[in-house]
């Protein structure tokens, strides 16, 4: 017997062996995603567009709930308190502990509000916190683990113009409907409440409708990109003009009002003129009304509002510039504080009598 030959057979068979055994380890991997991890909870979607759309909507609608608020009213006649219908909307799973992310503008003055999921089971909701100011609400519900899918947030900075964009909403009452469509403009403002704006809004033309507020601006992956949160129409309807809260900042707000029920920001410890008062002393900024004692402001010597050598009240120190942001108004100023922490070190830019000035100042917590 030759030991060579005979180890060349047994080496055939051996290698055929390995190669099979490799195959079926690295095939499956062939299909993941660069960017995914192994437990990514993404599936990878087809790149064909209709295919990818029912994928997206069969993966994520499960996510979407139907929120509906009822208010407290005074019988005429009576005098008697009922509950009515005050408002509809949507909402999104944002966690497996029930927290259910929204609108502000969908739960305003809501006496009693009700989640539905896709099952139609109905959930009595709490509210969790609320940040008026970015049209945002947490609320949550105590339903079972196996009905709560939260939906995995995506990058809202890495968007760009033309890139495919689903809705998923409550439109008009209808629920789990799907609108498609681009994103067709980025960085827009909108108004919100208390005289503020939301900045780097996203524009879509996916169709959003009363009803959609609330809902999630999903990408092709079924990731969270925005939250539908308006629309730019005449008529009440979609025109092709809708707004989405971006996902980075819904990032950064939720989790704040999970734990604190409320938006956090530092403070400078100041009281700040009306923006009314812009134009009347004709300057841009924001003026000290007056600083409270012992605060950052204080501290750091800025001036209200004061009265002059022949007794009239003279302007104070203007704000015009923290850490590199210039602050035109009251808006401004608030949108430059949600950049920072308290405790933070910052450069504060201000006009005393006409005469540009800069201090250090060490924002405080609220």
């Amino acid at each position: 017997m030759n030991p060579i030959k005979n180890s060349r057979k047994l080496a055939l068979p051996l290698t055929l062996l390995f190669s099979v055994l490799l195959f079926s380890v690295l095939f499956p991997l062939l299909g993941t995603p660069l960017n995914a991890s192994a437990n990514s909870p993404i599936p990878q979607f087809s790149t064909d567009d209709e295919q990818n759309t029912m994928q997206v909507f069969n993966f994520a609608s499960p996510s979407v709930v139907y929120v509906t608020n009822e208010t407290l009213v005074r019988d005429r006649w009576t005098l008697r308190l009922h509950t009515v219908p005050k408002g509809a909307g949507s909402g999104f799973i944002w966690d497996e502990q029930g927290h259910v992310v929204t609108n502000f503008h969908v739960i305003e003055e809501a006496r009693k509000i009700t989640i539905t999921l896709q099952d139609r089971s109905e959930w009595s909701a709490e509210l969790v916190g609320t940040a008026p100011e970015k049209d945002l609400a947490v609320l949550k519900i105590d339903a079972p683990r196996e009905l709560l899918k939260p939906l995995a947030a995506g990058n809202s900075a890495t968007l760009a113009v033309g890139r495919k964009v689903l809705a998923i909403g409550n439109p008009f009452g209808l629920d789990t409907t799907l609108t498609t469509g681009v994103v067709s403009a980025l960085g827009r403002e909108i108004d919100a409440a208390g005289n503020r704006t939301i900045r780097n809004v996203i524009q879509t033309d996916a169709a959003i409708n009363p009803g959609n507020s609330g809902g999630p601006l999903l990408d092709s992956s079924g990731r969270l990109i925005g939250v539908n949160t308006a629309i730019y129409s005449p008529s009440g309807a979609s025109v092709g003009i809708g707004f989405a809260i971006p996902v980075d900042t819904v990032k950064k707000i939720v989790p704040e009002l999970i734990a604190h029920g409320r938006l956090v920001r530092p403070i400078l410890g100041i009281e700040s003129a009306p923006d009314q008062w812009a134009s009347r002393y004709d300057f841009e900024g924001v003026a000290v009304l007056r600083t409270a004692p012992g605060m950052p402001a204080d501290k750091a010597g800025l001036r209200g509002v004061y009265r002059g050598s022949r007794g009239g009240w003279q302007l104070g120190d203007v704000i015009v510039g923290l850490d590199g942001s210039p602050i035109s108004n009251y808006d401004d100023l608030m949108n430059a504080l949600e950049n920072h922490r308290p405790g933070d070190q910052v450069r504060l830019d201000y006009l005393r009598d006409g005469k540009a000035l800069q201090t250090s100042i060490k924002l405080a917590a609220p």
